[in-house]
């Protein structure tokens, strides 16, 4: 197995190189709105396969090609790199003074703001880039000696770890504590908690953040789930495009980015609904259609709820942005990789009809 994915030294240099631009732009802009572009070169890029432009090169790590692989999922926008950068150096800036605002009373810890775009900083850039590095490399290596040999989605595995990763590095908690009787508590939120922010100063935040305050209650995430899941299976039942879903709930967030209230996140779901329909039905055509469709709802449903329990363990009591969808991402398309060696699918993760 090559660990360089195919490429040559120079090549993977200067794959490298552009990683860190995109790393240091996505901080630039901030990580929310570098995701939203990943939707927007998503959709572009499947368009133009629908439509049969092709373009140079590969996303082989998600079997994209074109302009999904090297933009959406490239050292552009690719959500490791640029999204995993911005969440990085957010994290870094709230530690420096007139790096980002300071603690507003009642607010989210401002280490969790990746809607804000950082500007021009050099410090706050160059951490953003140097993820952004990290993430190209590990999601690489991921995808070159893993993945074939257990499929799973190597860019949110990527954007996870390297959110672990950005809390050990900045001295964050790396779960944080919980504000209730558990992880899973978020009855101190409903009921209006607050704690000293950090310093022990007079401005408080919540002692129980939920990811999103209108997207974490069971019912709500199951029903989102199965409504998203649905899509994410037609989607990939009648046009072909595994990655069309994602784009399109990726860049539905450009609304929530703007302040629209309870956009929902669908990413994690859409994409899950779209694996699981095309994992496990070998042609999608009379009943089977049926099938497949209904196994996209199933996967929705389960992409959400993996996600919403991964906030409630990684992000409600922590201080930085580790990303609900992403572990979301990781688990399910892993347990369709695992089913897969056990010749339980009729594909493989993300191997559209």
């Amino acid at each position: 197995m090559d660990a360089l994915g195919g490429r040559t030294a120079v090549e993977f240099t200067y794959w490298l190189i552009a990683a860190f631009a995109g790393g240091a732009f996505g901080a630039a802009i901030g990580a929310l709105p570098a995701f939203c572009f990943t939707g927007f070169a998503v959709i572009a890029g499947e368009a133009a396969n629908a439509i049969g432009i092709t373009g140079a090169g590969s996303g082989a790590e998600l079997g994209a090609s074109g302009l999904t692989g090297l933009v959406g999922f490239g050292p552009v926008f690719g959500p490791h790199i640029a999204f995993a950068g911005g969440a990085a150096a957010a994290a870094y800036a709230a530690k420096k003074e007139g790096a980002m605002p300071p603690q507003e009373d009642g607010g989210y810890h401002p280490g969790k703001d990746i809607a804000y775009a950082l500007g021009t900083r050099p410090d706050v850039l160059a951490v953003g880039g140097l993820f952004g590095v990290f993430g190209a490399t590990l999601n690489t290596l991921a995808a070159s000696l893993v993945s074939p040999i257990v499929g799973f989605d190597t860019i949110a595995f990527t954007v996870f770890t390297s959110a672990l990763v950005h809390r050990i590095v900045f001295g964050y908690s790396l779960f944080g504590s919980p504000g209730g009787s558990g992880y899973f508590d978020m009855t101190p939120f409903e009921n209006g908690e607050e704690v000293a922010a950090d310093g022990g100063s007079e401005v408080m935040r919540p002692a129980v953040e939920p990811w999103l305050p209108h997207q974490y209650k069971w019912s709500g995430v199951t029903m989102i789930g199965l409504v998203g899941g649905l899509l994410g299976g037609f989607l990939v039942i009648t046009t072909g495009s595994m990655f069309l879903s994602f784009g399109i709930s990726a860049a539905s967030l450009t609304f929530l980015n703007l302040g629209v209230e309870k956009i929902p996140v669908t990413h994690h779901i859409t994409l899950n609904g779209s694996a699981g329909a095309a994992a496990f039905v070998a042609d999608p055509t009379g009943s089977s259609q049926l099938v497949a469709l209904l196994l996209g709802g199933v996967f929705g449903v389960l992409g959400a709820l993996v996600g919403e329990a991964g906030q409630r363990v990684f992000y409600a009591h922590g201080d930085t942005h580790v990303d609900p969808p992403a572990f979301a991402l990781l688990v399910v398309t892993l347990l369709i990789g695992v089913l897969t060696v056990a010749g339980v699918t009729v594909r493989g993760v993300y191997v559209p009809f």
